[in-house]
């Protein structure tokens, strides 16, 4: 009778054993499963955090520098069209910003999931480690039955049976407390990840609050921007005669390029060539050149694009065009200018409605920065990287301080934007 329930206890605790190994088994494969999961893009996912929140982090800057300028801005009485310029950019910097801060709640969202559905899985472990728990109890009692553990040990046949005996004892008292302490540590896992939750969750309430204030500043900014926009519209022949006198001074400006060009070729290569002719040194810099397409410092250390390049509306007249050989980058009064690249000074000129203008060689490449109001190189002076050429205008109605600059490869003009270094 008492070998029966020895041998019963055994049954039971190797089905016991392989029940709750099954269930190991089973929560090691959704782990693992979701280990799996995360490593397909976990260096992507975390790479798109930083980019994020780096993107964030320039977008905040440029809105408060946007908002300084304003306000420099707002003393001047003629200054309406240079405030719709910086509140055009302020907007589609707001916008920009909070698109970001959706991309962020959405992650927090995937992340709230990801510990929800944790949490179920760790619960529904704990709720079947704390049944099978208690059937070992439960077990335990009816096999001793009222008997004392060591009347059982010693009503063995024989010594070998009774050290069988006692070591299922021992086994299955270290079965029990190992099943004690994956409950205990479950449980712990389980309050840390709903602390986890807690935050995320605040984490989600901060950033709607701030994609709220954002969409109120945005609705303002719009609001202004028409006023300006209205205002300027009544302007119409003022405008039209702005933008005529700049369009002009541009073709004169590539008109004098080109010319240059021209020029530089007839005198290094005597020969009739449409190309400049360059020594190796000059080839050695026009490939040094090409090769940081997309990563030259810009010219200015603030600012930001006020006029693209290329043919685009104009920002207050309808059914206008206008078309820019570089960009314009609003920056700050006094603000230095620096050459983007290591070169030589080939021309330095003056221009009606364009002010100073430096024109710097770079091999088989040209930049171009007009609009400065002091000139600290000359012609034939060779220049370093971020060296400083000079200071922006600024123009005393409108409060405004614009760099026009371009780029050049022979007689071919560049989009500067696809080789300055990114500002997000």
């Amino acid at each position: 009778m008492a070998i029966s329930r020895y041998n019963s206890i055994g049954m039971r605790l190797n089905l016991l054993r392989n029940k709750l190994s099954g269930i190991q088994s089973i929560v090691w494969i959704v782990l693992l499963s979701l280990v799996f999961a995360f490593l397909q893009l976990p260096s992507l996912a975390q790479t798109n955090r930083e980019k994020l929140q780096k993107t964030k982090k320039q977008l905040e800057d440029e809105i408060q520098y946007t908002t300084e300028l304003l306000d420099k801005t707002q003393k001047s009485k003629q200054s309406s069209l240079n405030k719709l310029q910086i509140l055009t950019r302020q907007i589609r910097s707001r916008e920009a910003l909070i698109d970001a801060i959706n991309l962020e709640l959405n992650q927090v969202q995937t992340d709230i999931s990801v510990e929800n559905l944790q949490i179920d899985k760790m619960s529904k472990q704990l709720t079947s480690l704390k049944t099978d728990y208690a059937l070992m109890i439960y077990h335990a009692y009816r096999m001793m039955n009222g008997q004392n553990k060591l009347m059982f040990i010693f009503s063995a046949k024989d010594f070998n049976q009774a050290y069988q005996r006692l070591k299922y004892y021992q086994e299955y008292a270290s079965f029990r407390r190992r099943q004690a302490e994956r409950i205990q540590a479950t449980q712990i896992s389980i309050n840390s990840k709903r602390k986890d939750l807690e935050a995320i969750k605040t984490q989600k309430l901060s950033l709607i609050q701030a994609q709220m204030q954002e969409k109120q500043k945005l609705d303002k900014e719009k609001q202004e921007k028409s006023k300006a926009v209205k205002e300027w519209s009544s302007k119409e022949k003022q405008l039209l005669a702005t933008l005529r006198a700049k369009q002009q001074a541009a073709q004169r400006l590539e008109y004098e390029i080109e010319k240059m060009i021209a020029e530089d070729i007839r005198a290094k290569t005597p020969s009739v060539k449409s190309a400049l002719e360059l020594t190796p040194r000059e080839k050695e810099l026009s490939s040094s050149f090409s090769s940081n397409k997309g990563k030259l410092p810009w010219p200015c250390e603030k600012g930001f694009i006020s006029s693209t390049f290329g043919e685009h509306a104009h920002a207050v007249l309808e059914h206008v065009k206008v078309k820019n050989n570089g960009i314009d980058i609003v920056t700050e009064k006094g603000s230095l200018v620096k050459s983007v690249f290591s070169g030589k000074v080939s021309r330095v000129m003056f221009f009606p409605n364009l002010n100073k203008v430096v024109i710097i060689r770079h091999g088989d490449y040209l930049t171009v920065y007009s609009n400065l109001s002091d000139v600290t190189v000359k012609d034939g002076q060779e220049v370093s990287t971020r060296q400083a050429i000079g200071r922006v205008f600024s123009s005393a109605d409108e409060s405004k301080s614009e760099l026009h600059f371009e780029i050049w490869r022979g007689k071919i003009i560049q989009n500067p934007e696809d080789w300055l270094t990114g500002r997000y």
